[in-house]
């Protein structure tokens, strides 16, 4: 008859609502269309390197970018101190724990959505009741007084809110997780930068002591030159004011360079006066033969930082349909059980 009919419909009715979500569902953003970088086509490899570091690179179009690429560069002092900036930098070590909080948070959230709710107590007493507080004549009486008692809670997920927030959660363990990938490449990053800096300052420094060794034979001689009478005593005070210049810059430059062991020092999680750092030299490193080069819509999907954005974009999309859910009805399913 007519009620089966409509009790058939009902459940089917709960059952399609059940199965799904309110709000809208995410679709990724799409990439960049563009194929190249510039109007012109890209040369097949670099105008020039320097003689010291071999031939011109090659450039090699959608080619793979390495994960560990700063090991192209061919130092073992880099990649150990890479490697120990990883593990003790603070920064990494707080983006790591943010990580694991909001995957905790996830998982709890989870587990209080997906699952019904079982609350168990169990009591024990002694009691003294006089028969008197009742209007009854006879003696107190001293007994034992045991309770147990179970409950269970389920909330059904009619309008798809708690999937939403669910999903509003994963994607805060991606965006922590895109953030600690960032923080991560920026490091490594900082760390090449600094090291082939400070390379850079000491070959800067041996060039500018020898400089300075030759300009202070050129004052010697001009001197000698001014005291047998065939130079003037101006060409004397030109030199020394030359000589005077770059004995000027190096302590300039020294103090660079010990910013820089300051920098890389705390880079790996130390404290800056304690030392320690390698003497990186221009020596030590070698240009790679080939550079990758990806087109941008294979790029964006490398970056850590656009990933990231991606995430906050999935989360709050998700968010806005839990928000949605809240305006339909709330389904709670509850029962108890007690013995004493």
């Amino acid at each position: 008859g007519r009620p089966p009919v409509r009790t058939i419909a009902t459940w089917t009715l709960a059952a399609s609502i059940a199965g799904c979500a309110a709000g809208p569902d995410f679709e990724r953003p799409a990439p960049p269309t563009t194929t190249q970088y510039t109007t012109t086509p890209v040369p097949n490899q670099t105008d020039s390197a320097p003689v010291r570091f071999g031939e011109a690179q090659r450039i090699v179009s959608g080619g793979p970018v390495e994960a560990e690429w700063w090991r192209s560069l061919g130092s073992p002092r880099l990649d150990a101190l890479i490697e120990t900036a990883l593990a003790a930098n603070p920064t990494l070590a707080a983006a790591r724990a943010t990580l694991r909080q909001t995957q905790e948070l996830e998982a709890a959230r989870a587990g209080a959505t997906r699952y019904p709710q079982m609350d168990v107590g169990v009591g024990a007493r002694r009691q003294r009741l006089s028969p008197s507080t009742l209007g009854l004549a006879g003696e107190p009486r001293e007994f034992d007084l045991y309770d147990a008692g179970v409950a269970v809670h389920y909330e059904l997920d009619l309008a798809g809110g708690n999937r939403r927030e669910l999903e509003a959660l994963a994607a805060q363990v991606d965006y922590r997780r895109y953030e600690l990938e960032a923080a991560r490449q920026a490091l490594v990053g900082n760390v090449t930068a600094a090291a082939l800096n400070r390379a850079r300052l000491a070959a800067q420094i041996a060039a500018s002591d020898a400089i300075l060794l030759g300009q202070e034979d050129q004052l010697q001689l001009a001197r000698e030159r001014v005291r047998l009478g065939n130079a003037a005593p101006d060409d004397v005070l030109a030199l020394q004011t030359v000589v005077e210049q770059t004995r000027a810059e190096l302590p300039v430059l020294r103090q660079q360079m010990q910013h820089t062991d300051h920098l890389l020092a705390v880079l790996a999680g130390q404290a800056p006066g304690a030392g320690g750092m390698p003497e990186f030299t221009l020596d030590d490193f070698t240009l790679p033969s080939e550079l990758p080069l990806l087109v941008p819509s294979e790029l964006v999907r490398q970056r850590p930082d656009i990933r990231a954005s991606e995430a906050l974009l999935h989360q709050a999309n998700a968010e806005y349909g839990a928000a949605v859910a809240r305006l339909y009805p709330q389904l709670d399913l509850s029962a108890s059980l007690g013995s004493q």
